[in-house]
Order: C-alpha cells, then structure tokens, then sequence
C-alpha cells in the first residue's frame, strides 16, 4: 500500500483536524497489514513530517501535519482534475488599489528572490499588484488551495525566519502572472498579491480602483511544469 493510503486511512480517522488516539493494532486492523508494517509506516510518516506522533500507555498520539494534509489536498485536486474538468479554469476579479509596499521589501529578500526565479522561471518585477476581490471572488478565493501549488519554502537568514507560502500561475488580460498567498499573513482574505516579470501597471496601463480579471487555470501549472508535489 503506498504511503499516502495510510495518511488518507488516518485522515479518515479524523486525524486531520484533532489528535487521535489509536494504538498499531487498531491500525492494523484499520489498513489491513500486519502490525510490523502498520508501525513501520506510522513511524515513517513522522519521520518525513507528515504526522506528529507521540507514544502514550494504550498507544499513540497522532495528528497530520500541514504537510501532511497539504499532499492529501494536492490528491484530492488531482482527482477533481480528472472527474470534474470543468472546475479547471475559475476567475476571481476586483479593483485595483495601493499596497504597503512590503510586496517590494519581500521580493527584494535573496531567500525569496532565488526561489522564484528558479520556480518561477521569471525574475520578478520588484513589486507587487494588489488586488481588493469583489464579495463573490473573496468567497471563491479559497478554490485556490483545491490546486496543485508551487511551494515557496520558509527560511532562517540567522536573525529573523521568514514563512513560507503558494503560488498560482494566473493570467491578467493575456499578461503572465502569479498570484502569491503567503501561509503567515495580516492580509484580509478579499486581497491578494500579484507578482509578474513586468510592472503589471506599466504594462496594463492600470491605476488604483480599475477593475480587473485574474484567469486561474489548471493548464498554467502544467505549462510551468508545477504539477508534481514540490
């Protein structure tokens, strides 16, 4: 059985939101192994960080990780994917408006910049568009994370960590874009940011408070190549 069917086995044992109590035997009844394998593989699964475990008389604590249940989430897109194509493409739309400015600061961070030009494959301008979504694009923003993701990964530079966060490749009046949702963030949930190689102002001749259009598409992960688990 591979890894993931024991995480979904745990997932459905509610480990995905709260901590289970269930001892090897119990989940090896639950899997259908022998009990060796059935602690094998929930010991594997710690050690690759997808579930926290913690060893108590009776059994054993366990509770997914974000890790964890982001694979399973990434799973389930690719099964909407499959039976559901016409989920594939989505928009969100809103106005235009001035950021902090801290689009700027974070692109501008070497731990930032390195990784999305490589996962990217674009240097991005120096600066992001922001976008305040209309009520019903607030409410759809959350199909974002039904789609495979590309992971920017949190980091130390020795005197402050910086968190970690997805993007998805999107497209604004034909121009190429990312549209970046950082995990840690003091940003309401009708705004996102908009990252692009050119100043998407400059090149779409915008000002604050014009509407715009965000085209979310499944075929901009796969032109990226973004549709493994990275």
């Amino acid at each position: 059985m591979p890894d993931i069917e024991y995480l979904k086995k745990l997932a459905l044992m509610g480990a995905t939101n709260k901590t289970i109590k269930i001892s090897s035997s119990e989940f090896q009844r639950y899997v259908g192994t022998s009990s060796k394998t059935a602690a094998r593989k929930l010991k594997q699964l710690e050690e690759e960080r997808l579930i926290e475990r913690t060893i108590v008389p009776g059994g054993q604590l366990i509770k997914m990780t974000e890790k964890g249940i982001e694979i399973l989430k990434n799973e389930y897109s690719e099964y909407r994917q499959i039976f559901s194509p016409e989920n594939d493409a989505f928009e969100l739309e809103g106005n235009v408006l001035t950021g902090l400015g801290e689009g700027q600061y974070y692109i501008n961070i070497p731990g930032y910049r390195k990784q999305f030009e490589e996962q990217l494959h674009f240097v991005p301008f120096p600066g992001t568009l922001n976008v305040q979504l209309s009520e019903d694009s607030s409410e759809d923003r959350d199909r974002l994370g039904e789609l495979p993701a590309l992971h920017i990964h949190g980091f130390s530079d020795g005197e402050r960590t910086y968190g970690g966060g997805k993007c998805y490749p999107v497209k604004i009046d034909g121009e190429e874009a990312v549209v970046v949702v950082p995990e840690r963030t003091h940003y309401p949930n009708d705004l996102i940011e908009v990252i692009a190689p050119v100043k998407l102002r400059d090149a779409l001749d915008l000002k604050d408070g014009d509407h715009v259009k965000i085209k979310i598409e499944k075929q901009g992960l796969e032109k990226q190549g973004m549709e493994g688990r990275k």
